[in-house]
């Protein structure tokens, strides 16, 4: 009798702990990708996640080593219309705070192999020196998905190059365009779209970093719609619906009246200008019209935002080349009237700073421009590419900077440093196992008129 009662208690032990694991992979299938952390502020941050069908989710979440401390965010059900993506504001938080977090879906916590991890801002104003930061930078993210990508070698590859932007442990990432590639079966319908977007985000190697940096995109081509469109793509307004969603940007339309996906944040000291290259362009074949990649609202916003701002470093983030001299591809010299106007108009504002960050080309460069000794020199710092396959230029870029053309997968790290008065930015550029290829100091005060 006692050795059947040990056996049936041995069954019912076995089943249980099978239950319990049936039940915890289920849980874990609910969940698509993520959690990602989206912008910072010294009050709030945001928090992404997609489920694999409607689920509920929240979070709770605690000052970095204080788990008993903990709090819990607001709930959000996830839905087919919107991808089943949830964007939660964590708000009243306190500036200058590291927080630790857990995802929840349905209720039930979801385990993550990796740190998960958010941070506010630094209220240092008025108080001290601005702090150090230091983001991660890079374009061309492409991912392969065999049946739906053109036959032959896989034109991406490379995924550990987001492991090794992990283990630079950087405050932020800064995605410069082609964060996705919408592939032909994707354009002409919004699941589609929806599809690409879930394909890319879901990628294992990329999990760890979407759930301790946090990040922030502007978007090109690829993620617009097809290869070199234009403001003629007639799905436009849900590729703009689709980079909203999947994205955490503090705002977007900034200037615009809410068209496209212009924005602006600050970190720290510093601003970023994450500027909309694609809604507002003219076809690059229209010789007819007036050609333009920004438009006038566009334009007028960021003359308006550089005046204003006092940042000390003020990257402008743009999808294709402004420095770059040579009028190819998608070159800015190929608009060569509005890139007069844009460069004329820094200039003529006396606005100092005004550091151009760029993709698009797949491959990687430093560009320079300085027309006289009256005038700071304007960089272009252009990464590409992350994943997708790279490019080995043959156009005479007068621009480039010695020794910075890099031709196969990369990424870089900027390093803000220093006092206020004194501030310095590192460049780093790295490989997709993070080795560095080149670094370059740049003094904040060397971008000023003289």
């Amino acid at each position: 009798m006692k050795q059947n009662y040990y056996f049936k208690l041995i069954i019912l032990l076995v089943f249980s702990i099978f239950l319990s694991v049936q039940f915890v992979f289920a849980q874990k299938n609910l969940l698509q990708s993520g959690p990602m952390v989206g912008y910072s502020a010294m009050r709030e941050v945001l928090l992404w996640v997609q489920t694999t069908e409607t689920a509920t989710v929240h979070f709770e979440y605690w000052e970095k080593g204080q788990p008993q401390k903990r709090m819990k965010s607001d709930k959000a059900v996830t839905k087919k219309a919107e991808a089943y993506v949830a964007k939660i504001t964590i708000d009243n938080l306190e500036p200058s705070t590291k927080y630790e977090y857990e995802l929840f879906i349905n209720e039930k916590k979801i385990e993550r192999n990796y740190p998960l991890a958010f941070q506010t801002q630094e209220l240092w104003n008025w108080r001290k020196e601005p702090p150090n930061f230091k983001f991660a930078f890079g374009s061309c993210a492409y991912i392969n998905e065999e049946k739906y990508d053109r036959p032959g070698t896989p034109y991406g590859g490379g995924y550990e190059i987001f492991n090794a932007i992990y283990e630079k442990k950087p405050d932020f990432m800064l995605w410069g365009g082609d964060n996705i590639y919408l592939r032909e079966v994707d354009y002409d319908s919004r699941s589609g779209i929806l599809h690409r977007h879930t394909h890319a985000r879901s990628l294992p190697e990329l999990q760890p970093l979407l759930g301790a940096v946090h990040h922030y995109a502007i978007w090109d081509d690829h993620d617009f719609g097809p290869n070199d469109a234009d403001r003629s793509y007639a799905f436009k307004d849900i590729t703009a619906q689709a980079f909203k969603l999947f994205w955490g940007n503090p705002n977007y339309g900034v200037g615009t009246e809410g068209k496209g996906v212009c924005g602006t944040f600050y970190w720290a000291d510093v601003q970023f200008f994450l500027l909309d290259n694609r809604y507002f362009r003219t076809p690059n074949d229209n010789r007819v019209a007036k050609r333009e990649i920004l438009g006038e609202q566009q334009m007028q916003w960021l003359i308006d935002a550089l005046t204003y701002s006092q940042a000390t470093f003020k990257f402008v983030v743009i999808g294709g080349q402004v420095i770059n001299s040579a009028q190819v591809f998608e070159n800015y010299s190929t608009y060569p009237e509005e890139r007069e106007k844009l460069i004329s108009l820094i200039r003529q504002s006396g606005v100092k700073g005004v550091f151009f960050l760029s993709g698009d080309r797949h491959h990687t460069e430093l560009s320079m421009l300085k027309e006289n000794d009256k005038v700071y020199p304007l960089y272009d710092l252009t990464v590409s590419p992350l994943t997708s396959g790279t490019a080995n230029p043959r156009e005479n870029n007068t621009n480039r900077v010695e020794n910075t053309l890099i031709k196969e997968r990369n990424f870089a790290t900027l390093e803000v440093t220093g006092e206020r008065n004194n501030r310095q930015l590192m460049i780093t550029i790295f490989d997709t196992k993070g080795k560095e290829l080149w670094k370059k100091e740049i003094l904040a005060k060397d971008l000023a008129t003289n």
